[in-house]
């Protein structure tokens, strides 16, 4: 290989597996018009996690990495070739054993969860009804524009009744396992952003406590 060769290399801020011994190849993606490097750079075995047994059987493992250590790595191996990193500096690798599938829990779960969101959500509407007195507010409004008092059962009650679900699966973007639109809804969009917010906390916290897997 020449000393001109050039490996490209993306890793993404979050990388999730399921066996304890990780391999280059499960944790980036690699570049080169050398294929063969690249196979077998894909093939190599760069960490491994504590053995799933005992008390680690089910428990996930975490570990932060630096780029510059897979760097190293590599050129362990090819000590010539030139690396763009076209990814992230540092990054967490998560190890989560592989879970048996139980579709009675996974029933019993999401049923509880649709109910404690149901009530939790129906409270909820009740107390800001409450809070900016929409009855009132509707009484008041029926009686300028129709001139007679509401019997607390007029278009305006069965509009809002209406209205306020349907602005709710518009505004989420979601119906079922269908969306309205392409476009990722809020709650996918709020659940990114925790997610990044928590890596970035795991890597800056791993970099104060010395737990980060670097270069010296």
């Amino acid at each position: 290989m020449s000393q001109e060769e050039t490996l490209y290399i993306k890793i993404d801020q979050n990388i999730l597996v399921h066996d304890y011994h990780v391999t280059l190849g499960d944790i980036a993606k690699l570049e080169s018009s050398d294929k063969s490097m690249v196979r077998q750079l894909k093939q190599k075995k760069i960490y491994s996690f504590e053995k799933p047994k005992g008390n680690l059987k089910n428990k996930k493992q975490i570990q932060v990495i630096s780029i510059m250590k897979v760097i190293a790595w590599i050129h362990e191996e090819y000590p010539n070739v030139d690396i763009q990193n076209m990814g992230e500096p540092d990054f967490v690798l998560e190890y989560e054993p592989k879970k048996e599938e139980n579709k009675v829990w996974d029933c019993t779960k999401t049923v509880l969860l649709t109910i404690l969101v149901f009530f939790g959500a129906a409270f909820t509407i009740m107390a800001f009804n409450n809070d900016v007195s929409i009855d009132d507010a509707f009484e008041k409004f029926y009686l300028q524009v129709m001139g007679t008092e509401s019997n607390g059962m007029t278009e305006l009650e069965v509009s809002y009744c209406i209205g306020l679900p349907v602005g709710i699966l518009v505004f989420f973007n979601h119906f079922g396992k269908k969306k309205i639109t392409p476009d990722p809804t809020p709650i996918q969009v709020e659940m990114r952003k925790y997610e990044k917010d928590v890596d970035t906390t795991f890597i800056e916290e791993a970099g104060r406590d010395g737990h980060s897997l670097d270069v010296d």
